[in-house]
């Protein structure tokens, strides 16, 4: 970097340099030791990797923002999603230059929205996205590291505490209105989300080979990731079920529909609402997804590993897999106390087979 310090005709002293780029900056100082202390300021801030441009480090939050959601080319649930997280950064630090905000600020941020009263799962996506926005920051050369890490997120979600038992699984079918009873075996049976069961296409399911491959969500919109897309195998009796449904209203496309109709998410949350007070033992919060947690319980006790229930949970990374069900697996302490066992009481059989054989030799005169 090419930097020199100069007085002026004016008595003042001019600091000036260029960055990586070729371009110039300049500041001009009273004293001669205030400028030969910014320029080094500089000279470390480029060493260690921390510098900024100048004019960049007048970036707004709120700036940074705007210019990042223009480029964010996702589906307009996705968009309108981000913008209702920017809403919430640009509340709390809109007005702040991108470089000045620091990691104590976002966890002060993160504990402010958990306070408010938002759902675990808002906080989190509102942290994601400031996250990605920062990176990206980054990734641009504003900023040199962003404020967001894992020490400043919130925490993983919690195990689930209660899942549903099979009986009370039928007892909520049956609890359904008859042209919607196709929900609860999609959730609880297949493990779809809310917005994929309402979506569920007759196309999607090969009901001959037992086979259910998701492909869009309400209303009409892509899956939320490529791993939502991988087929789900179901059995011959779950198929014959599902199909009754569009086989009775043969006008629709849809495997769940309202009478040949499709079935807005808001209209099959009420008739679950009122079926879930018909069972008993159900929880006022138990939710449709949470049949999907009945699911990934019902594979669990069938012994299924953690890979092979991330992918029928059509999870990301077995990671989340395993910090929201690895609870439900069988107590590792004891597998482990059986697998050391087992060797201890094969030593002590063959311990016990050489004295026989030695027992059993003739005695030498």
């Amino acid at each position: 970097m090419m930097a020199s310090v100069k007085q002026r005709p004016n008595g003042s002293w001019r600091a000036r340099y260029r960055d990586a780029d070729g371009k110039e900056h300049a500041r001009h100082f009273k004293l001669k030791r205030d400028a030969q202390r910014w320029l080094d300021e500089v000279t470390t801030s480029t060493l260690t990797g921390n510098y900024v441009d100048p004019k960049t480090a007048k970036l707004t939050v709120s700036e940074w923002c705007d210019t990042w959601i223009q480029g964010y080319n996702k589906r307009p649930r996705s968009i309108l999603q981000a913008k209702t997280h920017i809403a919430r950064i640009k509340d709390r630090f809109g007005g702040r230059t991108l470089v000045s905000v620091r990691p104590s600020e976002v966890k002060a941020w993160i504990a402010d929205l958990q306070a408010s009263g938002l759902s675990e799962a808002t906080v989190r996506g509102a942290h994601q996205r400031f996250s990605q926005i920062f990176s990206d920051a980054v990734l641009d050369g504003l900023i040199p590291r962003s404020p967001s890490s894992k020490r400043t997120a919130p925490a993983m979600p919690k195990p689930i505490s209660y899942v549903a038992t099979t009986a009370q699984i039928w007892a909520l079918h049956d609890a359904m209105p008859e042209h919607l009873r196709g929900a609860i075996l999609l959730g609880a049976f297949a493990g779809l989300r809310r917005g994929e069961i309402v979506a569920l296409r007759v196309e999607d399911v090969d009901f001959m080979r037992g086979v259910i491959t998701p492909a869009i969500q309400y209303p009409n919109d892509p899956l939320k990731t490529e791993e939502s897309k991988q087929p789900i195998p179901i059995p011959q009796e779950l198929a014959l079920e599902l199909n009754k449904v569009p086989a009775q209203w043969g006008s629709s496309k849809l495997v769940v529909n309202s009478l040949g109709k499709p079935t807005a998410p808001q209209y099959l949350n009420m008739a679950f609402i009122e079926a879930r007070a018909k069972v008993e033992g159900l929880p006022e919060g138990f939710r449709i997804h949470d049949l999907r947690h009945y699911y990934a319980s019902m594979l669990i006790s069938a012994g299924l590993d953690v890979k092979m229930v991330q992918a029928r949970l059509r999870h990301k990374s077995a990671k989340t897999t395993l910090d929201i069900y690895g609870h439900l697996w069988p107590d590792s302490d004891e597998a482990s106390r059986a697998a050391v066992a087992a060797v201890f009481g094969q030593r002590a059989g063959n311990v016990a087979d050489s004295l026989r054989t030695v027992a059993a030799e003739p005695q030498g005169s």
